[in-house]
């Protein structure tokens, strides 16, 4: 186990403590989400909206039987694709934007995904965040998606101000983490905050990190939700 880092510490010190640290727990970063392509990746994703990664990953292997490639999908109706989604909640809105989306890499990408930021983000139901993960883990494009785990540890670990937005928290991260990093990065932190600091189970006092980090810390941190 590493030694705590020096106290009191800058949020670079901080970081970079945290950085080896979670790359010693976490040597292996497996993405979460079930995929065999970009595609899949992209609807596994959206689909992960207000859902977790274990009730997509229970989801997909039916509708991704029928329809991998957007080819297939667009010959699904959208009460057909909502059937094999409705469990992963918002479903009408989710099964419209990925046939929506499908039929859009057909007309204006020759049916593959797009390899930036900016045309993702121009789909249905993919935001910010979708595009971030899509770029990193289908093409290895740096990027530093951040989801509800993130955005709570960063908050904790004193890496963003509390009470930060995500964008701000995403601003924050990319300026303290080395890019090469981030990819790996923001996958531990995610297997970190679901395993050991989560949402219930630790305060900012609990948990083998916050300890180590603070062993000053006396009261409760409250963060923002993403």
């Amino acid at each position: 186990m590493s030694p705590p880092p020096p106290h009191p510490s800058t949020p670079a010190q901080r970081a970079a403590w945290i950085d080896a640290r979670l790359a010693a727990l976490y040597p292996e970063t497996p993405v979460p989400l079930d995929h065999s392509s970009p595609y899949t990746l992209l609807v596994a994703v959206l689909l992960s909206a207000q859902c977790t990664d274990k009730r997509v990953n229970l989801q997909t292997p039916g509708l991704f039987a029928r329809a991998d490639t957007p080819e297939k999908m667009v010959r699904l109706s959208v009460a057909e694709i909502d059937a094999h989604v409705r469990p992963c909640g918002l479903a009408p809105r989710k099964a419209e934007a990925i046939r929506r989306l499908s039929q859009l890499l057909l007309e204006n990408h020759g049916g593959a995904v797009p390899r930036s930021f900016a045309e993702l983000e121009a789909l249905p139901g993919v935001g910010h965040k979708t595009a971030s993960v899509v770029m990193a883990q289908a093409f290895g494009v740096p990027a530093f998606p951040v989801d509800t785990h993130i955005h709570r540890l960063a908050q904790r670990w004193k890496l963003t101000p509390l009470g930060a937005n995500v964008e701000r928290t995403e601003r924050d991260l990319k300026r303290l983490f080395p890019e090469a990093h981030w990819n790996a990065l923001h996958l531990r932190i995610i297997f970190y905050g679901r395993e050991h600091c989560t949402a219930r189970g630790c305060d900012g006092m609990v948990c083998p990190l916050c300890r180590e980090l603070f062993p000053a810390r006396r009261r409760a941190v409250r963060v923002k939700k993403a």
